[in-house]
């Protein structure tokens, strides 16, 4: 599953797409930003990679980071619904984890969270989480983060979400 799938099926249905990542650090953005003619349905991203961004500028409740930390499915779920209010989207896609070296949250190194909020002019929508663990140095964790990413993304425009 590709990215160029992802954007030709939100080109197709008039929808659009906001990312927000922390441990993939602009990657996932990258990937789709790669195909010519992305911006026919892509928007924006936020890097929220300090954990106190995902609660001034993605609106996740400090509560919620405080409670549980960063890593965790109800902040990835609450990212990817800041980032598609924000930026005006139908679709919010977020990731969270830890790629290393070190353990975070007392979260093991390979844990991540993506997930998809979405939301259609007729009011329906959703929302779709994946847990991971990954293995493999930083950078294989990061590359594979945004190929559940985008995986995820397309089960949802293919009415299969996850979750």
């Amino acid at each position: 599953m590709t990215a160029e799938a992802a954007l030709t099926a939100l080109v197709r249905t008039g929808a659009t797409l906001a990312v927000a990542e922390s441990l993939t650090g602009g990657l996932l953005a990258a990937e789709f930003v790669a195909v010519p003619g992305a911006s026919k349905a892509f928007r924006g991203s936020v890097t929220a990679y300090a954990t106190e961004l995902k609660g001034s500028v993605l609106g996740v409740d400090s509560g919620l980071i405080a409670a549980r930390g960063a890593v965790d499915p109800d902040v990835a779920l609450a990212m990817a619904r800041g980032v598609r209010q924000l930026m005006g989207a139908d679709y919010g896609l977020a990731t969270t984890g830890v790629a290393g070296p070190e353990p975070q949250d007392g979260q093991p190194v390979g844990t991540v969270f993506v997930a998809v909020s979405w939301a259609s002019p007729g009011g329906e929508g959703g929302e779709s989480v994946s847990s991971l663990r990954l293995s493999g140095d930083r950078a294989t964790i990061r590359r594979k983060a945004v190929s559940a990413a985008v995986e995820l993304l397309l089960s949802a425009l293919e009415g299969k979400p996850v979750g």
